[in-house]
């Protein structure tokens, strides 16, 4: 099988073939630090880490970059705000999205370039399209002349003059035609600023993408990601210059993750829907949050709301409990060889199904699908009088391993403390004994424990509870 990629730069899947056999080179663009990040944010986090936790699995090399814009007026104006400099606003908020997303299961990236830490590169490449015609300065300001590219709009599939109608200078400006765009900014009194050859200022939010992705991957990449509301003009922008600084194809593939609307009406602030990812995670398990995001395919708006957020719960309530029984029942199972054939075979053909549904523009929303195929094909063994391990673990190892691809696979849970392991026996020989008032009081000292136990026709099992 052949990965396909859905490429928003021609609007066709397309057979996935990296520029270096074996290596991709991925850049997801970050976010904008001076808050906590909201779920529209958290998206694209674990949409594109899913995507890279495949590559890995089919055993690709990834070279993974994820960049934190540290200063721009958002930032300038919440330091004003709180009376703060915008290096400890930016430094406070970058420990936070981590945090958050580490909770969703977002794996480290290999970069965290900051634009702070990028600023050499970043007045260079600036230098490079002045130098070829590209771009040009005015009182300190640094403007990309975007009519000397003659293939923008080819990203969001708009023409020049479609974009010329709608443009505008606003007062301050002087950029000389209204679809120019800032590549530097002049200092204002008071702002955080650095040196350069056009005098203090500071980069304009597209040149910075640019920048960071030539420095960590090169002149071209294989995978540019982000969110559907950066194809205009953020990444229009940044292909225009990039390729207008070094001649070549900037990036291969271009993804991008669809809007999330609350209670059916798109998430802003104007409305009062704005959630942020910190809040859930407190009130809800991260690994439902993440399993309620790959739920519909990651190019497709997603309805937020209590109640699918509940029935995600559910969902995933099923995965998890088939896992417990295949646990506990493994304990009684034969190490016998057995004619388990006809088992392992649909064990066998829902892998490849499972496959064929990622590599179909990593369509998550159909594997999952077949993760629940396996869950009722599995429930469908544990009815039998006598089952044997290979098969169990035949479930156990698939299952795990596709929950491992899309990040909401548990920790191995430690080891009850021999405290608790004489608890449940004790309450196991009061209910032989039919002291059921004794049972009873174990297993509230259990809950009160976080320890939660299931008495099933297999004896009583037990899970930690979140």
């Amino acid at each position: 099988m052949t990965i396909k990629i859905y490429n928003t730069l021609t609007r066709k899947k397309e057979a996935f073939h990296p520029i270096e056999p074996g290596k991709v080179k991925m850049y997801v663009c970050g976010p904008t630090v001076y808050n906590y990040i909201h779920i529209g944010n958290a998206r694209p986090a674990i949409v594109f880490d899913t995507v890279r936790r495949y590559l890995e699995y089919k055993d690709y090399d990834v070279e993974y970059v994820l960049n934190f814009t540290d200063v721009d007026d958002k930032l300038i104006k919440a330091a004003k705000e709180l009376g703060e400099e915008v290096p400890t606003i930016a430094n406070r908020f970058i420990e936070a999205y981590k945090e958050d997303v580490g909770a969703l299961g977002v794996k480290e990236a290999d970069h965290h370039p900051r634009v702070t830490e990028t600023m050499d590169d970043i007045i260079a490449f600036i230098q490079t399209l002045i130098d070829k015609g590209h771009a040009y300065s005015v009182d300190g300001d640094v403007y990309f002349k975007t009519r000397s590219f003659q293939h923008y709009g080819k990203l969001s599939h708009q023409s020049i003059d479609e974009l010329r109608s709608g443009a505008r200078i606003q007062i301050g400006e002087k950029k000389e035609d209204p679809l120019d765009f800032a590549l530097w900014k002049q200092a204002k009194d008071g702002e955080i600023s650095w040196q350069s050859p056009w005098g203090e200022g500071r980069p304009g939010w597209h040149i910075e993408c640019s920048a960071m992705a030539k420095r960590y991957l090169g002149e071209t990449i294989d995978i540019h990601a982000g969110g559907q509301d950066l194809t205009f003009p953020h990444h229009e922008n940044e292909i225009a210059q990039s390729e207008a600084a070094t001649g070549k194809s900037f990036a291969n593939y271009w993804m991008h993750n669809g809007y999330i609307n609350i209670d059916n009406e798109k998430m802003s602030k104007s409305l009062g829907n704005f959630v942020l990812a910190h809040d859930l995670i407190e009130r809800h398990d991260p690994k439902v949050l993440r399993f309620f995001m790959l739920s519909v395919h990651y190019r497709n708006p997603i309805n937020f709301s209590d109640a699918l957020l509940e029935s995600a719960k559910n969902s995933f309530d099923r995965i998890e409990n088939v896992l417990v029984n295949l646990k506990h029942r493994k304990t009684s199972s034969l190490d016998l060889v057995a004619d388990n054939q006809v088992w392992l075979d649909k064990i066998t053909n829902m892998q490849h199904s499972f496959e064929m549904e990622m590599e179909d523009d990593f369509n998550t929303a159909n594997a999952i699908a077949v993760i629940f195929d396996l869950v009722k094909e599995a429930n469908t063994y544990l009815q039998e009088s006598q089952t044997h391990t290979e098969v169990i673990e035949a479930f156990e190892n698939t299952l795990n391993s596709w929950l491992k691809i899309l990040g909401i696979q548990r920790e191995e849970e430690a080891l009850l403390d021999e405290e608790i392991e004489q608890l449940i026996e004790q309450r196991i020989e009061a209910r032989k004994n039919k002291d059921f008032a004794l049972a009873d009081k174990i297993r509230d000292d259990l809950k009160e424990r976080n320890i939660i136990l299931e008495d099933t026709p297999q004896g009583t099992r037990w899970k930690r509870g979140l």
